[in-house]
């Protein structure tokens, strides 16, 4: 894993690099100082992740990722810093930073940081892989998978977002099963496609799925306020959702906004079988 690290602070830099090293994290390709030199390096050395720090001269590490994820969307951004303020944390999220870590550093929370954040890079590039293979090219292929171990981290995933007992969540399980046993991926289906395998009346399967998306994001976005570094909200908020709308929905729940978030349900449903096989 390819990771840069942009920090004015020498001795930051040299922390980080040493737990990255003693901890086998990746290999630190690039640090800059600053913002404006950071970006010019990140488009040059394309790394997997990038450490930013929050308050930096000349351009601020927020400022940093909102430009640099127009040019390259699939970097990973993790945000370092000592502020504490929600609302800063929140335009950190905004702005597409993935994580949040805190000064004074800690190793065990860089660790655990970087390591979710490969894990999501490796769900993405599976997600693809699996996507290119039924594209047409090899549809007879079967991917190997324990069936009954990923029906149990499906329920798990579902238990720790506060869904397992809701009315769509069996229809969730049905339609996950579908898939690992299937190896395929929502990119293969719309909504009502998947849930004519199961019902004459595909409609209402997926408004019982839609409404229990739909209340896992509102469990979710209460842990946030909350708690933003909560782990199963830093673990689920992106994976799951889309953190724009679970931003929104937070807002309407703290009464600083008039709309509701929104779910985008093959996200949702391709989130839980990536979580059911790691």
């Amino acid at each position: 894993m390819k990771i840069f690290i942009v920090e004015d602070d020498f001795n930051i830099i040299r922390i980080l690099e040493k737990i990255i090293m003693d901890k086998e994290l990746g290999d630190v390709i690039g640090r800059a100082d600053n913002g404006i030199t950071a970006l010019e390096e990140i488009e040059l050395s394309k790394p997997d992740i990038v450490l930013v720090d929050l308050l930096m001269p000349g351009k601020d590490g927020i400022s940093l990722v909102r430009e640099a994820k127009t040019i390259h969307p699939d970097i990973q951004y993790i945000m370092i810093s000592q502020v504490s303020s929600k609302d800063m944390i929140s335009k950190a999220y905004q702005s597409g930073v993935e994580y949040y870590i805190s000064k004074p550093i800690d190793a065990i929370e860089v660790q655990t940081v970087i390591n979710k954040v490969k894990e999501k890079i490796d769900m993405n590039k599976k997600l693809a892989q699996i996507q290119s293979l039924f594209s047409g090219e090899s549809e007879n292929t079967k991917v190997e998978n324990n069936g009954a171990n990923n029906m149990l981290g499906v329920k798990r995933v579902m238990q720790r977002i506060g869904i397992i007992g809701e009315s769509g969540s069996q229809d969730i399980l049905d339609v996950v099963k579908y898939l690992i046993d299937t190896n395929q991926t929502m990119a293969n289906f719309t909504v009502k496609e998947i849930c004519g395998h199961f019902t004459d009346n595909p409609k209402t399967m997926e408004q019982r799925i839609r409404r229990t998306a739909t209340i896992g994001m509102i469990n979710l976005a209460n842990i946030g306020i909350e708690d933003y570094m909560n782990e199963i909200f830093t673990e689920y908020s992106n994976g799951l959702y889309n953190f724009e709308q679970l931003k929104i929905e937070m807002d309407f729940i703290r009464g600083k906004g008039k709309k509701r978030g929104k779910v985008n349900i093959k996200k949702f449903i391709d989130g839980i079988v990536y979580y059911s096989k790691i």
